[in-house]
């Protein structure tokens, strides 16, 4: 394989993005250390870690097969062209490398459930929850009727990136749940969903041409900025509120370094109505969506 063609199998894997599946470990691991010291394990976290980064890599490896196969990926599309819209990968390839990368988060997801269970019920919903995540990385827009097609995307990312990442590496690692935990979960949910919604309002005219009904072109690319500074007001809320109720030490206040990022890259997507204006917006939200993640992980490291 030459190295034009790893280059665009990383690109399709579209690194850009991976800091979503860094972000929800890094504040699930925080939230279980901070809580149960004594129950954290570094194994637990790192195979968390892997499994996460596969699962993304699988659902950016469908969004790209998916999209092709609809014919929704054109030359009006504004973000980078694809590997397979340039002929670097062909579709049998990329449909190969969406399995293998499939068979990867199946045997990971195995191996962080076999370390991390304490009992049959932990084995059979981390197991369901497991293939769930693999069957929605696959079937956003993979498939008769691709829910990403829907405008359901959002709710999918808040659920997975939030709720269930945070939520389920905390409990994989403290073997408890508590309500206080899907505040930071939510907050990280709410960020990831705004990276999503960054991508839609993009390609928001190409999008509606080709059927691709995403939230955003139902919203409209008026209601979908201010839809995004709720996302990201919302988001901040969340750390706010759980930092207000449970805080110990001023160093559970890092994260708000982090604030200042948010909303003047929440400003710009305001007052810049035009789709090409934001192509550098993606990652630039799913870095501050890591930085702030990374920042409340901290402090409640060290406070």
């Amino acid at each position: 394989m030459t190295n034009q063609k790893l280059h665009m199998w990383w690109q399709t894997a579209r690194p850009k993005t991976l800091p979503l599946a860094l972000a929800s470990i890094f504040t699930g691991s925080a939230l279980a250390y901070w809580a149960a010291p004594g129950e954290f394990s570094v194994g637990v976290m790192g195979l968390c870690l892997l499994t996460t980064i596969l699962l993304q890599i699988l659902s950016n490896f469908a969004n790209d097969y998916g999209d092709h196969q609809k014919g929704s990926d054109t030359k009006e599309r504004i973000g980078p062209l694809r590997g397979i819209q340039q002929g670097a990968i062909s579709a049998q390839e990329l449909k190969w490398g969406l399995i293998l990368v499939a068979l990867a988060a199946f045997v990971s997801g195995a191996a962080l459930i076999g370390l991390a269970y304490q009992g049959l019920a932990d084995l059979l919903a981390f197991a369901l929850l497991g293939i769930l995540a693999i069957v929605a990385a696959i079937t956003y827009t993979v498939g008769a009727k691709p829910y990403g097609y829907m405008g359901l995307g959002d709710l999918s990312v808040l659920l997975f990136f939030g709720l269930l990442g945070v939520g389920g590496t905390y409990y994989l690692q403290a073997h408890n749940l508590h309500w206080w935990v899907f505040l930071p979960a939510l907050g990280s949910g709410l960020l990831a969903t705004a990276v999503l919604n960054i991508n839609n309002l993009r390609d928001i005219e190409q999008d509606a041409k080709v059927g691709k009904i995403t939230l955003a072109v139902r919203l409209g690319p008026h209601a979908g900025r201010v839809y995004h500074g709720i996302l990201l007001s919302a988001a901040a809320l969340c750390y706010l509120l759980f930092t207000a109720l449970y805080s110990t030490s001023p160093w559970h206040y890092l994260f708000l370094l982090g604030i200042p990022l948010l909303f003047k890259h929440g400003f710009f997507v305001l007052s810049h109505p035009e789709p090409v204006a934001l192509r550098p917006m993606l990652a630039q939200m799913s870095m501050i969506s890591l930085i702030i993640n990374v920042l409340f992980s901290l402090g409640l490291l060290i406070g």
